[in-house]
């Protein structure tokens, strides 16, 4: 007889805002397989005793394979009753949890999925950017920003929606300047989100045409995200003190 495999988003970073049902599972598992970017402290609410892998990939294509992962989760379906496979944000938004919940699928394990809070709309929310705001942007486009080559310039330039890039600090420069080549204005307002609810979380403000070169000059790096769009701009100074004020990130207007 085989368990039950649950695919759980971990959220953004910080443990308070993990979901009662992730946390209550993470105390009920028998294994916990998990992600690189998955805070350390969320782990505390593991069981002792329980059965625990780190299965993370790191940019380069160092780690765990995507085909390794779905070999140890099948394993530990068919060793442990409980499985959780936590992942960073939500399981379904480039968690390739779709992946692997075919995989387990196919190999006649049960499969539960519970949903994560994603860094998509939870960091530019940490970093006081409203994603939609009504009369400014009513729509959102989430994008995937570590292959250029498959980004469709023309839509993302001449939208009206807010651009969220995930994955794309690495390509910045290439996709600042493609957004701009385009069509899209270098004066659209820009910010990148670092270590979205950590203690250490950054928010930098500037502009499509100045992004490049502020995450080069303020040496920001992943785990962030990158919001392009007039929504980075809507909220007033004084607001923006006053929702940061017990938030400990560093801000750069």
């Amino acid at each position: 007889m085989t368990g039950t495999v649950y695919l759980v988003g971990a959220g953004p970073g910080d443990p308070e805002l993990l979901t009662v049902k992730a946390r209550r599972l993470l105390g009920e598992a028998d294994a916990v397989l998990y992600d690189r970017l998955v805070h350390p402290e969320v782990l505390q609410y593991v069981r002792p005793g329980a059965f625990r892998q780190c299965v993370g990939k790191a940019p380069g294509g160092h780690g765990w394979s995507q085909e390794a992962i779905n070999h140890e989760l099948i394993l530990m379906a068919r060793r442990f009753a409980k499985v959780v496979r936590l992942k960073g944000g939500d399981p379904f938004l480039f968690g390739r949890g779709g992946e692997e919940a075919i995989a387990l699928h196919d190999a006649g394990i049960r499969v539960e999925i519970v949903p994560g809070i994603s860094s998509a709309w939870s960091a530019p929310a940490l970093g006081a950017v409203p994603v939609t705001h009504r009369g400014v942007s009513a729509a959102l486009m989430v994008v995937e920003g570590h292959d250029p080559d498959t980004m469709e310039w023309d839509i993302l330039s001449k939208t009206e929606a807010t651009l969220v890039l995930l994955m794309a600090m690495g390509n910045s420069p290439i996709i600042a300047a493609e957004l701009v080549a385009h069509g899209r204005s270098g004066n659209t307002p820009a910010a990148v989100i670092e270590r979205a609810s950590y203690s250490d979380q950054r928010v930098v403000r500037t502009t499509l045409a100045q992004l490049a070169t502020v995450i080069d000059k303020e040496q920001l790096s992943n785990p962030a995200v990158i919001v392009i769009g007039k929504v980075v701009d809507v909220l007033p100074p004084g607001l923006l003190s006053q929702l940061t004020s017990e938030n400990p990130a560093r801000f750069a207007l």
